[in-house]
């Protein structure tokens, strides 16, 4: 599958289809990936950046997805399903593609005086190296990227380089604030909103402050502050996010889950048994209540090739006929099929793949694009149907920095501040994703759930976020984040193992699955170049990254 994140690589091609691009004349022939230092344009550099961070942040996510449940995992066992050559082509892509062109394109931009275009660098290159320390804990970054000057850079400590992020989050508001001598002709993000770049920034530092919270007495100050200056993502219209187009040829520019789930044999994904059955009939924290409908969301997230899931038929299902594992019936989990169509795999089903591609439940129209679900049932059987792929990968979300005001203002005593994030969180969710309706022009909208719903499930939150205790609390807000971070799960996987919730999660298939992934094998291209690097033992994977305090994980 990792092979569909790689048709972007032209910079030239992927201008073709951006609206800005007529602002720009380019020679077809010229590949900007290969400009020489003294030929290169901080103009090239950065929209090489920006596609080159969309094109990762769209792989990464799908491991993290599949870790927190938002997505199936098939591998009963964790080694097996996150194997270490899983990350060869990611890594290649953070560290050899885009944070080698900031580095090269920052001199070149401060002789410019191209302020923008160096915030904008700083605010990727943040968000990309504290993925990686997510990812692995302990990453090259102080001695990196110098080429045949240092083959074999060291690994800095965690803690480092999420201070250099911090760092360089500031540097980014520092030059948002400046007044450039030119602005980057190409802004994929923002379309040339700076203020709005600097929201996101700030709204990085806050996701910073909140990781590590529990190693950092001066986070929950230092994030307060931020909160109180209001200068962060907390609008809709503000939220940071990567678009795809619909190019279905040289190159293919849509949503890679688009590409992967619209192919004429139908779907090739399983989307999570956990995450549907969360969304259609939520228990929450303890047994204290069951949402009354299902989630509004879920027409717009999930596309029903099937009106139901048959019972009878192992050779299409083959949990079908088996028995709930006891770890599933004692921890109430669902098992092997939902109700309405909704057809997935459970975490850590194996089996082998039935011919089900034109049956199991795909991709919806948010956020990659797809079909919205007007109960039609249609086949999948063309790579241009709903949207055509023109979808999102989000990466910091308005609803997220809600979530994460929750977080803290709970874990500080503050129910009611808490209260009242998490019910703005699920309200601005529920907003952007009705917008992607209108995307799929073939849709009946007339079929998507009323908008009253949206109110009655915000106050039938309320009302289960009352009743429940602390952890109770924490499973809701946890259970809600994971659901309005569809499309990018590398927050959820991060707030599972920094608070061990939501404890709702669906057990893996295998009651001994191995030790879940608090951080990542490093890749081969790493651990099999560097001889200043060792791969992980077994072991090694139960350790998280400096700010994880080995909470426990209440659904592994």
């Amino acid at each position: 599958m990792k092979s569909i994140y790689k048709y972007l690589m032209s910079i030239t091609a992927m201008l073709v289809f951006l609206a800005s691009c007529d602002t720009l004349e380019l020679d077809d022939t010229q590949d900007p990936n290969a400009l020489s230092p003294e030929d290169a344009s901080a103009d090239f550099f950065i929209n090489s950046i920006q596609q080159d961070f969309g094109v990762l942040i769209a792989s990464l996510e799908i491991e993290s997805s599949e870790a927190a449940r938002i997505l199936n995992m098939d591998g009963l066992q964790y080694q097996n399903a996150f194997e270490p050559t899983r990350f060869d082509s990611e890594w290649i892509d953070a560290y050899q593609q885009i944070l080698l062109d900031i580095r090269t394109m920052e001199p070149i931009a401060a002789e410019a005086e191209q302020w923008y275009h160096i915030g904008m660098g700083q605010v990727l290159e943040a968000y990309v190296i504290m993925t990686m320390v997510d990812f692995f804990g302990d990453v090259p970054y102080s001695e990196a990227l110098q080429g045949a000057d240092n083959l074999n850079p060291q690994l800095d400590a965690g803690s480092a380089v999420y201070a250099a992020a911090l760092d360089l989050l500031n540097q980014a508001v520092d030059n948002f604030n400046r007044t450039p001598l030119s602005t980057p002709p190409t802004d994929l993000f923002y379309n040339g909103n700076f203020a709005n770049w600097r929201k996101a920034a700030n709204s990085l530092k806050m996701r910073l402050y909140v990781v590590t919270r529990n190693v950092d007495s001066n986070a929950a100050t230092e994030f307060n502050a931020l909160v109180a200056e209001g200068d962060y993502i907390d609008e809709v219209s503000e939220d940071f996010q990567f678009p795809w187009g619909t190019s279905n040829t040289n190159p293919d520019t849509r949503h890679p889950q688009y590409v992967d789930d619209y192919t004429p044999g139908g779907a090739n994904t399983y989307q999570s048994n956990w995450m549907m059955d969360y969304m259609q009939s939520s228990k929450v924290g303890n047994g204290i209540a069951v949402f009354e409908a299902a989630d509004p969301r879920m027409k717009y997230y999930f596309y029903r090739q099937s009106a139901f899931v048959p019972q009878n038929n192992p050779n299409l299902i083959n949990c079908v006929a088996e028995t709930a594992p006891p770890h599933y019936i004692s921890a109430g989990a669902v098992f092997c099929s939902l109700d309405n169509g909704y057809w997935g795999r459970d975490h850590g089903d194996e089996d082998g793949i039935p011919p089900d591609g034109q049956l199991r439940t795909a991709y919806g129209v948010y956020p990659v694009g797809g079909l919205f679900d007007d109960d039609t049932y249609n086949v999948i059987a063309s790579n241009v149907l709903g949207a055509g792929g023109a979808g999102i990968t989000p990466v910091m979300l308005s609803s997220w920095t809600d979530f994460m005001i929750a977080e803290m203002a709970l874990v500080a005593g503050n129910n009611s501040a808490a209260r009242s994030a998490l019910l703005s969180a699920v309200s601005k969710s529920f907003t952007k994703v009705r917008a992607f309706g209108s995307r799929d022009q073939t849709a009946d909208l007339s079929t998507a759930p009323p908008a009253s719903l949206d109110a009655a499930y915000a106050e039938e939150l309320g009302l289960m976020f009352d009743a429940a205790d602390a952890g109770g609390k924490m499973d809701l807000i946890g259970a809600e984040y994971f659901v309005a971070s569809f499309g990018n799960g590398l927050d959820p996987r991060v707030f599972y193992i920094r608070t061990g919730r939501p404890s709702i999660l669906q057990p893996n298939l295998d009651p001994l699955p191995g030790p879940f992934f608090r951080s990542f094998f490093y890749p081969p291209n790493l651990a099999g170049r560097n001889s200043n690097v060792s791969q992980k033992s077994n072991a090694e994977l139960e350790i998280g990254p400096f700010w994880d305090t080995g909470v426990t994980l209440l659904a592994n």
